[in-house]
């Protein structure tokens, strides 16, 4: 109790500094950035405080936080950015991170500041569509385009209750902070390229909660690009749209991501819809966990998410592309992918191509659990897309489509370990001729409970290429089939299916002339 009224009276005591009291006006022909700015400096000096901007409309160039600050925005309030590049200072964060250098402006910028805030129910709108490309070359594209908000170092950092529109890059970057909670903020990014709603890149502790978003790139987005890792995450009760991937851990893996878990989401198809400047208007991916670049992602858990639209609801990729952070670095191995819960997901809306889960040849993907998951997909598959090969591809960028249409219309797993399916329900909207699930070199699955629905005559529900210790049990199958399985390869070994429901199906398993010691089958039901 003592505590509490103590936290009453802090807050109660907190000194407002109202921007208009330092000459800043409701004008947008009127630069507001001396205003602003004058009146974070005097907040800081006089022991913190809150930076009120009050109902109205108000230009400003780059700003900067200063510790114990917390940036007021009324009802009513809308902080525009300037659109002349000269009222952006660059800035060149001490921190060593991919693209330092390039990167180097912000609207509202922080660095090795303290107890910092963002609130209100006010509006911040970068006016981010008049900023062009540069010479075009990627790094000179992204010198000359300002975030909306960056902070770097930063320790026990508040964003809560404010719309986000319109940056000219990522609307948010929070590098290498600590104790961050984002909540209840309305985000749409829609007018130049790279427009991420959020990322996280290298942060501790972080609580992110009840966002509404809407963006042309990757939604909420946790990143790897220098020497510390995501760690200790939360992510709940948001509704996202993305024109890219609406929930992504990297594609910049360089140390990874430890103890993150998401679940209350809706992920539903952009407002956007006659265009995309990256992706497209449906959306490349629902969930993406992408571990590319020698880093680590161990323990993350998914579950209750709802996602309407996307081309693909899970991808997993484990890759080989090792790009550096600073000069001089090498990487000479992919990193690691392991300890994954994906439960409770309905997807539908999906594309041809399909799901994968993928490690490399000598890096395999451990330890994937997808349990109570219904996925819809579009269906169409042929012949052909099943006897495609699909290449490697370990050092390419990795994305939902990089296979192009996959020999499954569920789930292609390929280099993988310990692989959990328990109660999944797929299905096509038109016929498809591809098996559900395609495992190649799989080491130890366990496949229970699956409903698989495909709408056409297969040759087979699951095919095996090369993979051991596989055990299929109480599929059930809507529509005919050849075959439950199909054995592929001369490396199958350890096949146990028991318990299955072969009533629309012709044969248990094909080839019928694979050696006997390579299946056990027992209980299956014709």
């Amino acid at each position: 109790m003592t505590v509490f009224f103590v936290c009453i009276a802090l807050t109660l005591s907190a000194k407002e500094y109202n921007i208009t009291s330092f000459g800043a006006k409701s004008d947008t022909s009127f630069l507001s950035t001396k205003a602003i700015q004058s009146a974070i400096d005097e907040c800081s000096k006089n022991s913190g405080g809150k930076v009120v901007i009050p109902s109205g409309i108000y230009l400003t160039g780059t700003i900067y936080f200063r510790s114990n600050v917390t940036i007021y925005l009324e009802k009513g309030a809308t902080l525009y950015g300037s659109t002349h590049l000269s009222d952006y200072p660059v800035n060149l964060p001490d921190y060593t991170f991919f693209r330092k250098g390039e990167v180097k402006r912000a609207l509202i910028y922080a660095e090795n500041c303290s107890d910092i805030a963002i609130e209100g129910e006010g509006t911040i709108n970068g006016q981010g569509g008049f900023f062009g490309p540069g010479s075009g070359s990627k790094a000179d594209s992204y010198s000359v385009r300002p975030y909306l908000i960056w902070m770097i170092q930063c320790r026990n950092i508040r964003t809560e209750g404010i719309k986000l529109r319109n940056s000219a890059l990522w609307m948010q970057h929070y590098l290498a902070c600590d104790q961050l909670y984002i909540h209840n903020i309305d985000v749409f990014n829609h007018c130049n390229k790279n427009n991420d709603m959020i990322d996280v890149d290298g942060c501790h502790d972080v609580r992110i909660s009840d966002i509404v978003g809407d963006s042309d790139d990757d939604g909420i987005t946790l990143k790897s690009t220098s020497g510390r890792g995501n760690e200790n995450i939360v992510i709940t009760n948001c509704v996202l749209s993305s024109h890219c991937n609406a929930l992504k851990m990297g594609t910049e893996s360089n140390t990874g991501f430890k103890n993150v878990t998401i679940s209350n989401i809706v992920i539903r198809p952009s407002k956007v819809t006659d265009h995309s400047i990256e992706g497209t208007p449906k959306g490349h991916t629902g969930i993406a966990l992408e571990e590319v670049d020698g880093g680590i992602l161990d323990g993350v858990v998914i579950s209750n998410i709802r996602i309407d639209g996307p081309n693909c609801p899970i991808f997993i990729r484990l890759g080989n592309r090792n790009r550096t952070y600073f000069d001089g670095q090498k990487i000479d191995k992919a990193g690691i992918l392991q300890n994954v819960t994906i439960s409770n997901i309905i997807a539908t809306g999906a594309s041809k191509t399909g799901c994968s889960i993928t490690g490399t040849a000598t890096s395999p993907v451990r330890n994937i659990t997808l349990s109570h998951i219904s996925l819809e997909f579009e269906g169409g598959g042929t012949r052909g897309d099943l006897e495609r090969e699909i290449p490697e591809m370990d050092k390419s960028y990795p994305e939902a489509d990089m296979f192009d249409i996959l020999p499954s219309y569920g789930f292609f797993i390929r280099h993988a370990q310990n692989i959990t399916f328990t109660d999944i329900q797929l299905k096509t909207k038109d016929s498809d001729l591809r098996p559900a699930i395609y495992c190649s070199d799989v080491q130890v699955a366990d496949f229970d409970n699956l409903s698989l629905v495909s709408g056409s005559v297969n040759n087979s529900d699951i095919c095996l290429e090369n993979s051991n210790e596989i055990r299929i049990s109480k599929c059930r199958i809507e529509g005919k089939s050849n075959s439950l399985v199909n054995l592929k390869g001369e490396a199958n070994s350890n096949i146990t299916l028991f318990n299955n429901d072969l009533t629309n199906i012709k044969l248990l398993f094909v080839p019928a002339q694979s050696a006997d010691h390579r299946i056990r089958e027992f209980g299956n039901v014709k």
